[in-house]
């Protein structure tokens, strides 16, 4: 580690404020952010934790939709149970010691390429709420490790407006428990919403052939045929491109099986 200076805020405003000045870092968890400063990844000068603003923090739920403060922790979400498909995938994240600490404000902002919760805000059609605007999840996901949040802008909740029906199926890389391949499906009035994690060099994406499929029969045999490629999948000594395009399909029908 390195020296630097720490801030704790206790409203948003001053959490702003103080990442308004030159290389201040917001820390959330820190399940991501302290071991990236432990490899010299990033070495900014100052802190913010966010841990000490409780207008971050807890879970409401009013007419359909489920609202989660972003300094949530992913133990509170796995407790919740209102969006039944979203705790479970909380309730299998990293282990107990991961998810009393890490937050879903800060998986968001971090948008790991195999995180859970990407994938299951844009098959849900999730809010990205900040202290500047609201972001839909579809404008949310730019690249690997990429979002559309500005400099200094802080993720204060999440709205998740409560499906139909859905479900969420990882494959497990047993080592770090983020997902391998992890598949969010989720049915609602508007139409299917499929969202893939762990797979692609892009990061988190939408599966359109997949939703076009079981927009018309939502079983898991309307997805016999559909195939992913493996042209823009990620391939490393967990598993190769092929091998992840391969997995993207059994759990989607999974998911959908378990939704159904």
């Amino acid at each position: 580690m390195y020296a630097f200076d720490i801030e704790r805020p206790a409203t948003v405003a001053e959490a702003a404020a103080a990442l308004g000045g030159d290389e201040a870092q917001a820390l959330g968890g820190g399940q991501t952010l302290i071991p990236t400063l432990k490899q010299r990844l990033a070495s900014p000068e100052k802190l913010v934790s966010l841990s000490g603003v409780s207008e971050m923090k807890g879970i409401t739920s009013a007419g359909g939709v489920l609202s989660i403060g972003g300094a949530t922790v992913h133990g509170d979400v796995a407790g919740d149970g209102s969006y039944k498909a979203l705790s479970e995938l909380a309730s299998h994240i990293g282990d107990p010691a991961v998810r009393n600490r890490g937050t879903i404000g800060g998986s968001l902002a971090n948008n790991d390429p195999s995180a859970c919760y990407p994938a299951a805000a844009l098959a849900s059609g999730a809010t990205i709420v900040t202290n500047t605007r609201e972001i839909a999840a579809d404008d949310y996901f730019v690249d690997l490790f990429e979002t559309a949040l500005d400099e200094g802008e802080i993720i204060t909740a999440v709205k998740f407006p409560i499906p139909e029906k859905a479900s969420y199926q990882k494959f497990v890389q047993p080592a770090s428990r983020f997902a391998l391949v992890g598949v969010f499906v989720a049915k609602a009035s508007g139409g299917v919403r499929v969202a893939v994690t762990g797979a692609s060099n892009g990061g988190v994406y939408r599966w359109t052939a997949a939703e076009d499929a079981l927009n018309g029969n939502f079983s898991p045999s309307a997805l016999d045929g559909v195939n992913v490629s493996a042209d823009d999948m990620i391939s490393d000594l967990h598993g190769s491109a092929e091998y992840r395009a391969h997995l993207v399909s059994v759990m989607t029908k999974r998911a959908v099986d378990a939704a159904s």
